[in-house]
């Protein structure tokens, strides 16, 4: 049987002080400076990932970093401290390593990490892409929708996620906007984009522009701010937000209750599966990108395989196979950390009607 390890930090400094009870009352630069002097160390250990073709286990190891000192402190810190991670991974004997959140995102991408590791490393983005766009599909269907009458707009498109989304959405929609900060990695992409696929795409570093006649968007950005307002957003507006941490404010959740906001990448896992861990999922679910590196010990696959700055469309495509081999599948919908039924999406249907209705 091949072992896996993942590895994850804390996305907020309240995640630290819920680990640690007597940070409770401390401040967020009390906490980041406590969470600055710890080493990488063992979560959990993951128990009964099995399917008809297969089985694993692994370890959570932690790099308790929160987002915001992934981002600013000098990149050779935090890498050091990731293969330092994977490092732990290594002894507790996993053949193939899992990048979660920004640690997948720093330097060039988990490049470096798996030239100083002696495991396999991946991003988990491949299966993460997958799971966006079926997640996206099906919220958009449940609201009446179809991909191919929808404008769609992928922001963080020049990323690595961003742009196999946009590869694979492109033949589909009937328009497609890109979003990103640059200019010049904008104009390079949609140019790749129009000669490779014969297709024109719309650009702009305005999110708020993009979103204005937006149907669906897929949220993918390594910002540590939130970015997507309750105003930018039309009404029956589908949002599947992937980034970790998320790109949209909770203030649409409060203000706005004719979208649709679902969490990308949430994934039902085979067999009766032990994280021992809470992570703020319900049991036997993970993350997209977790759940590609179990996928890839089962399957045997131990290889670099999501890494570095250039996902491919091939790789989406076969990593959704195997998931679906392996009895993976997209978990029901979620929104802000909670579940979300069929009742209440329903009920977000009726809202848009009137707003649309309202303002025509």
């Amino acid at each position: 049987m091949n072992r896996f390890a993942f590895i994850i930090h804390p996305i907020e400094y309240e995640d630290v002080s819920r680990k640690f009870k007597f940070l409770k009352n401390f401040s967020q630069k009390t906490v980041e400076k406590f969470a600055m002097m710890l080493p990488p160390l063992k979560i959990s250990k993951i128990t009964g990932v099995k399917s008809n073709f297969g089985e694993t286990e692994g370890w959570f190891v932690a790099v308790p970093l929160i987002s915001n000192q992934m981002l600013s402190l000098p990149e050779d810190y935090v890498i050091n401290k990731i293969i330092k991670a994977g490092k732990i991974g290594e002894r507790l004997g996993a053949d193939i390593v899992g990048l979660g959140a920004l640690t997948s995102v720093v330097g060039d991408a988990g490049i470096t990490i798996s030239k100083n590791l002696n495991i396999a490393v991946t991003s988990g983005n491949s299966y993460t892409v997958a799971t966006a766009i079926e997640g996206a599909k099906k919220a958009a269907e449940i609201m009446g929708k179809y991909i191919d009458e929808c404008n769609v707009a992928v922001i963080g498109a020049t990323g690595s996620i961003g742009k196999v989304c946009c590869e694979i959405l492109v033949g589909e929609v009937k328009s497609l906007t890109l979003v990103a900060r640059q200019k010049e990695k904008l104009r390079d992409f949609s140019n790749y984009i129009r000669v490779k696929y014969n297709k024109k795409v719309y650009t702009t570093t305005n999110v708020k522009d993009a979103l204005s006649n937006a149907d669906i968007i897929i949220t993918v950005t390594s910002s540590t701010d939130v970015i997507i307002l309750p105003e930018y957003l039309k009404p029956g507006a589908v949002v599947c937000d992937v980034a970790r941490p998320r790109d949209v404010s909770k203030e649409v959740a409060k203000k706005r209750d004719d979208v649709l906001v679902i969490e990308g990448g949430a994934v039902e896992v085979p067999g009766d599966v032990n994280f021992n861990f809470n992570f703020g999922f319900p049991p036997k679910t993970s993350y997209a990108c977790m759940a590609e590196t179990m996928i890839l010990a089962m399957e045997g696959r131990i290889e670099n395989y999501s890494l570095g700055r250039e996902l491919t469309v091939e790789k989406v495509r076969e990593i959704a196979q195997l998931a679906k081999k392996h009895g993976f599948r997209l978990a029901g919908f979620r929104s802000f950390e909670r579940p979300v039924s069929q009742e209440e999406i329903e009920q977000i249907k009726r809202n848009a009607k009137i707003k649309r209705n309202f303002s025509a």
